[in-house]
């Protein structure tokens, strides 16, 4: 179990975190959001023991964890850290990236797990491929890859997805959390997109103001966000007489006593997103068909 106690960190005067607690278990999947300079990577960068903490512990089951003062080399073997930076070999091929860190006295065993992880992120094309002819996407899946090999405890991600084009992005995240769940691995990802949580987290925490604001699962803070920063994660939203509503939960309806008139209209694949300026405010209201700029439409709630 990862448990978090009551850290605050900050670099020089500057605070970025204050207080922070919370626990993981072995297995489960924690997803950190907020905007940037919230903390997310630094709270990532202080649980893998990049930095002293002057304030608090952090303790992997028995093990507490500890910062440079304390260690010659910073890590712990049971954790990986996978960053935006990759931190791979550019001249030696996909499979020996994966493979570099296994025991070369089982060839037979590091060819078969080496394999087995080339299949999770989905880069059997390019086994044989050198890292440094390979597209920013494909070089963030050779270090996901990477990081599993030794089949640590803990994995650590930054933005996991961000290189990664949409083609590919979603059944990759299927595969890799799926690897992830099946191997009992714990699992604590900063990210801010929406679709590298619903499905996978099973607790989703943010950061605002160098605290947490909320904690829960990812589907009780998206029926009931209370905050629109929240709100504003999952996707478009309204703040109406006090109350957050996302674009699904308003129709336009033939007539109600909610009033406005059409700015925009956006096409979103299977719906319009429209823009209506009510009470002097914007509004975006989910609706099967494209409206016309100016029309005065009437708004309900569903």
């Amino acid at each position: 179990m990862l448990q978090v106690n009551n850290i605050s960190f900050g670099y020089s005067k500057t605070s970025v975190l204050e207080d922070i607690s919370f626990q993981l278990k072995s297995g489960e999947n924690l997803a950190i959001i907020g905007g940037s300079g919230s903390g997310k990577s630094t709270l990532l960068k202080l649980i893998y023991g990049e930095y002293d903490l002057p304030h608090g512990e952090i303790f992997w089951k028995d093990t507490q964890i500890l910062g440079p003062k304390h260690n010659l080399v910073i890590g712990y073997d049971f954790m990986k850290y996978v960053t935006q930076e990759f931190d791979l070999m550019p001249f030696i091929t996909v499979e020996e990236n994966i493979g570099k860190h296994l025991s070369r006295f089982y060839p037979e065993e590091k060819q078969k797990r080496t394999n087995e992880l080339i299949k999770v992120v989905e880069l059997k094309a390019f086994a044989k491929t050198k890292v440094k002819n390979l597209s920013g996407g494909q070089k963030q899946r050779v270090a996901l890859a990477k990081a599993l090999a030794k089949q640590p405890e803990i994995l650590l991600l930054d933005e996991p997805f961000s290189h990664i084009d949409n083609f590919k992005k979603q059944s990759l995240r299927r595969s890799f959390f799926k690897y992830l769940k099946e191997n009992n691995i714990a699992c604590v990802v900063a990210t801010h997109d929406k679709n590298d949580v619903l499905g996978f987290a099973d607790t989703m925490l943010v950061l605002h103001q160098k605290k947490i604001i909320t904690k829960n699962t990812p589907q009780q803070l998206y029926k009931n966000p209370k905050l629109p920063l929240v709100a504003s994660f999952f996707g478009e939203f309204n703040v109406i007489n006090g109350t957050i509503y996302y674009a699904h939960q308003l129709q336009i309806v033939k007539n109600s006593d909610l009033k406005g008139t059409v700015k925009a209209c956006y096409f979103n694949g299977n719906s319009w997103l429209v823009e209506v300026e009510y009470n002097s405010v914007k509004v975006f209201i989910r609706h099967e068909k494209h409206i016309k700029k100016d029309e005065v439409v009437f708004i309900d709630l569903i």
